[in-house]
């Protein structure tokens, strides 16, 4: 590296977000991910006896991957590459592993490739990276908000392996705050601001756990503190400007399943709170309505049922008001049938039915279907006995005539087994009435 080099790379350094500026150059810096680079930990025992292995790194925007990925670099004295996904091919990654080779029969230096966002690498892409990651040419280190599973192919996953990096918590996020203020080299300390405690709290709930949103909006309120009003006070409203709202839910990516997954399970364990908490977090996050109306009216039948069949009814209101106003008054009949089923009696007993008789009828033969309920609409038909022995129910006492309905290879199997919960205990007494020991309690239901 030339002087020239030296003097851009320092002015670059000077110019650089606070974000990029304040990255640890120590593992001891590093913040978060205690689990991973604590002391004693896996990953922090594979840098600090240079075991190194390829890996992917898993986890939200912030959470500390690019850094990480650096730091193993600096402690281990490797050669460190870094690729975008987004801008790199087929062709980058052959020119790396070829310097790469070079680089370690010239001057026994490995190299780590650190890709990021890897998992916007097609399948042709990582499979260019495969043989050389399996051959250990380079140690790959890719960053990935995606999951992993679903998005990493499977030879390459299998070569690595996943460590999970979770958001960091206030403790971590304070700690990354009070770094930035009091840094006086790569920080804020020349400025000398002062950060009021509703503006800190309003800082740490906008930034979500990701310290480069939270470092990046302290950044843009200290410059607009200066500069606005010439004062060294920062607050909610400075931060409020500044900050740079991003929602970790992906319409396409983990968030979005996962939201979705716990607002299904909050309204099937019963728990409105729960349920109207994760609502309330996708109609926030942009989620389509629709969506949710949806999901709400899959939930009325699976998980409501035949306990309280008006819960069906409710969803489909809802959807239809949803689709007939739009947003954001659309949130209110969401609300409402969100809480109406949460707070409603439970069955899956239609659910369960439906798979059962599904499940019978895939694996056994079609079976004749009993003669009595056979159509006749011919006198050929009515000859060979079609709908012999009908009996209409609305003519019995009652509106109910016993009868064997179901294939006589199929007589005697129970596909239905109705609940004692709500409206369908009433159904449950109904059908023990008529059919006697056919419909008795199942001590598994209900």
């Amino acid at each position: 590296m030339t002087l020239f080099d030296d003097r851009r790379q320092a002015i670059l350094n000077r110019q650089a977000p606070l974000a990029t500026r304040m990255r640890p150059r120590t593992l001891d810096e590093f913040v978060g991910q205690q689990k991973l680079v604590g002391s004693g930990r896996v990953v922090r025992r594979m840098i600090e006896h240079d075991r190194l292995h390829s890996m992917i790194l898993w986890g939200p925007p912030g959470s500390g991957k690019t850094t990480l990925a650096q730091l193993i670099s600096h402690v281990t004295s490797s050669h460190f590459v870094e690729l975008s996904a987004v801008t790199s091919g087929v062709r980058d990654i052959r020119r790396e592993a070829e310097e790469a080779q070079h680089r370690v029969g010239s001057t026994g230096t490995r190299t780590i490739l650190f890709v990021d966002e890897i998992h916007r690498f097609s399948k042709s892409q990582q499979d260019a990276l495969l043989p050389h990651a399996e051959a250990g040419t380079f140690i790959l280190i890719g960053a990935t908000t995606e999951n992993p599973s679903f998005e990493v192919i499977a030879p390459l996953l299998s070569r690595t392996r996943v460590y999970t990096m979770e958001p960091l918590d206030d403790a971590d996020m304070n700690r990354i705050i009070d770094a930035a203020l009091n840094d006086l080299e790569r920080g804020l300390a020349s400025a000398n601001p002062l950060l009021n405690d509703d503006a800190r709290s309003f800082l740490l709930r906008s930034a979500n756990g990701d310290a480069r949103s939270v470092l990046n909006a302290l950044e843009i309120a200290v410059e607009a503190a200066l500069l606005e009003n010439r004062h060294r006070t920062i607050t909610v409203e400075l931060v409020e400007q500044a900050i740079e709202k991003r929602a970790r839910y992906d319409r396409l990516g983990d968030m979005h399943y996962d939201t979705i997954s716990a607002f299904i399970k909050s309204v099937r364990a019963s728990d409105p709170d729960a349920a109207i908490y994760y609502l309330a977090r996708m109609i926030d996050a942009g989620e389509d309505p629709l969506f949710i109306a949806r999901r709400l009216v899959i939930l009325a039948a699976e998980d409501i049922g035949l306990a309280n069949p008006n819960g069906l009814a409710v969803a489909v209101a809802a959807q239809q008001a949803v689709n007939f106003i739009g947003m954001p008054e659309g949130r209110i009949p969401l609300a409402e049938a969100t809480i109406f089923l949460a707070s409603a009696p439970k069955s899956n007993s239609a659910y369960m039915a439906i798979d059962k008789a599904l499940s019978h009828v895939r694996q056994t033969r079609d079976e004749p279907v009993p003669m009595h309920l056979r159509n006749a609409p011919t006198r050929l038909m009515k000859n060979m006995g079609y709908g012999k022995g009908y009996e209409y129910p609305h003519a019995a006492p009652g509106h109910f005539q016993p009868s064997e309905n179901l294939p006589e290879n199929v007589r005697g199997s129970r596909f239905y087994e109705p609940g004692e919960l709500g409206a369908e205990r009433q159904i449950s007494e109904r059908l023990r009435n008529w059919w006697g020991d056919r419909f008795k309690v199942d001590p598994k239901s209900g």
